[in-house]
């Protein structure tokens, strides 16, 4: 994910809100990828239904793959309600049920992957699990990313106040 011809930076970048139950490990994950590989074209924000901190596996799991969110911290999804985004995206069952309605939101999606956070065993297969997820998580940014940028390309540039 290193090139996606992202073309003038002349508009305003594309919102974004992941939700899940917890803030603590995929809404996170899908933040920090898209924040990372977005090149600047995408605002990234993460809350959780029910906010309950930030699972070191996740902040590891980041780290491993050059990510650093050590400073990141869970929030709730309330705090971004009547804000304006272009997409919510949802990325566990129980958050989709949850989630409140962004009538500012251009899109609603969701895609539903495993909580890590609820795994059990060894650190290390609790590790394997994160990894997992994250990589199922970055593979879903490869497909999104162009399409979200060929969509904003068709939609007409909406001055959003400063």
């Amino acid at each position: 994910m290193t090139d996606l011809g992202l073309g003038p930076r002349d508009q305003p970048p594309i919102r974004v809100l992941f939700v899940c139950t917890g803030n603590s490990a995929r809404s996170q994950m899908a933040e920090a990828v898209l924040r990372r590989f977005g090149e600047g074209a995408f605002e990234t924000y993460s809350a959780g239904t029910q906010p309950r901190g930030v699972h070191p596996l996740t902040i590891r799991a980041l780290a491993d793959v050059g990510i650093d969110i050590s400073g990141a911290r869970s929030k709730s999804v309330q705090a971004f309600v009547g804000q304006r985004f272009d997409y919510v995206i949802t990325v566990c069952d129980r958050a989709r049920e949850a989630c409140p309605v962004f009538p500012g939101a251009a899109d609603a999606l969701h895609w539903d992957f495993d909580d890590p956070a609820e795994t059990t065993g060894t650190e290390a297969a609790r590790l394997l699990v994160f990894r997992r997820v994250l990589g199922q998580i970055s593979t879903r940014m490869r497909t999104f990313m162009p399409l979200a940028l060929d969509q904003r390309h068709d939609r007409p540039v909406i001055s959003r106040p400063g």
